[in-house]
């Protein structure tokens, strides 16, 4: 009686985990295929292998057969997944994102720790600091959830587009079943559990990437601002809406935005976001994140609304009659909160600071 379901066991969890590798392995060529410069396309394929790498070691027949030093670095890699997540939760969800050193450093530490641990623990007499790193190990994954979430939640409201947002509540579903996992060896009953929960994630994110071809979770070319990228707010929202033939209230509700940013210059307050626009409008917030996003073209609110404030500030700067005014005060009868953001957004925007923006013009006027 125990026989024939001691055997189901083991088949069921090849079954799953085969799934689970081609599921991730589709993922990752779809994505080097079709978004091959992005950052976050190339966090989700160092993933989508991290993981591969996390299924095989994970396997109870592997863990039972292979010697625990040779399972070093499956392990180290498994642990530094939760690095690759944290990498790629910040850029999916900032399309301004771009690698620096300290996820390199955080990546190489977290295996370099993990790697240690399992040598350690492996031979015949662990070393006393041996639970100290393991302490310290145990602590990662907890950590880096933590670091994911905050890195969600800062874009999560900023956020236009819904499938990103929607993936807020799913990123917390999947560091909640890791975290509940990672409980070292696993019973074979438990591992195929844990094999299907994995499944259940990775098919999710599938299913929504296939289904919208990746287009908006990923924008199709790296966001890099120029001063042509940025319109001046009397046309911003006019030429976007000639581009599509909406119906009767989405059209109210262009013109009312249109009035509302241009006219009443909302975009001049310190506190705008999107549930108090869509308040001053009188919508439910969805339609005015919809409107922005898909007629507009706009992934992300302050990004749109800083659109505005920085082609109000070109024109003050560019403006003979406001020579004497001081750029901070520029910045702030723009909407922006202080000189530090202002300074890195016109930047972005032009290549130049806005000092030598208002010197160029001067010189040409």
């Amino acid at each position: 009686m125990n026989e024939p379901s001691s055997m189901l066991l083991p088949v069921l969890d090849a079954a799953l985990r085969g799934t689970l590798l081609a599921l991730l392995a589709l993922l990752a060529a779809r994505l080097l295929r079709d978004r091959p410069a992005l950052p976050a396309a190339q966090a989700a394929v160092v993933l989508c292998l991290g993981t591969c790498v996390q299924v095989i070691g994970s396997t109870p027949l592997f863990e039972l057969m292979v010697p625990r030093v040779w399972q070093a670095p499956f392990i180290a890699i498994a642990v530094a997944n939760v690095v690759l997540f944290w990498v790629f939760v910040q850029a999916l969800f900032d399309d301004g994102f771009r690698f620096q050193p300290v996820h390199g450093v955080a990546y190489g530490m977290v295996l370099l720790v993990s790697g240690i641990n399992c040598l350690a623990w492996s031979a015949d007499a662990p070393s006393p600091l041996a639970q100290v790193s393991l302490g310290l190990q145990r602590a990662v994954p907890l950590v880096f959830a933590v670091l994911t979430v905050v890195a969600a939640a800062r874009h999560w409201r900023d956020d236009l587009v819904e499938e990103r947002r929607r993936g807020v509540a799913y990123t917390l579903l999947m560091l909640a079943v890791r975290l509940a996992t990672e409980r070292g060896r696993l019973s074979d009953t438990m591992a195929l559990v844990d094999a299907a929960l994995l499944l259940s994630i990775v098919a999710v994110a599938a299913w929504h990437f296939l289904r919208v071809g990746g287009s908006d979770l990923f924008p199709s070319t790296l966001v890099t601002p120029t001063a042509a990228s940025t319109p001046a707010p009397a046309t911003v929202v006019a030429e976007a809406a000639a581009q599509t033939a909406p119906d009767a209230a989405e059209e109210r509700l262009a013109q009312a935005l249109q009035r509302v940013m241009v006219e009443e210059r909302a975009y001049r307050s310190e506190d705008l976001s999107v549930a108090s626009l869509a308040t001053r409008l009188s919508v439910p917030e969805y339609r005015l994140r919809r409107l922005i996003n898909q007629r507009l073209g706009h992934r992300n609110f302050n990004a749109y609304v800083n659109g505005f404030r920085l082609a109000d500030a070109r024109h003050a700067l560019a403006d003979p009659r406001q020579r004497a005014l001081p750029v901070l005060t520029i910045a702030l009868e723009a909407g922006f909160q202080s000189i530090g953001p202002f300074n890195r957004a016109f930047k972005a925007a032009t290549g130049l600071t806005p000092t030598e923006f208002r010197r160029e013009n001067s010189a040409d006027s």
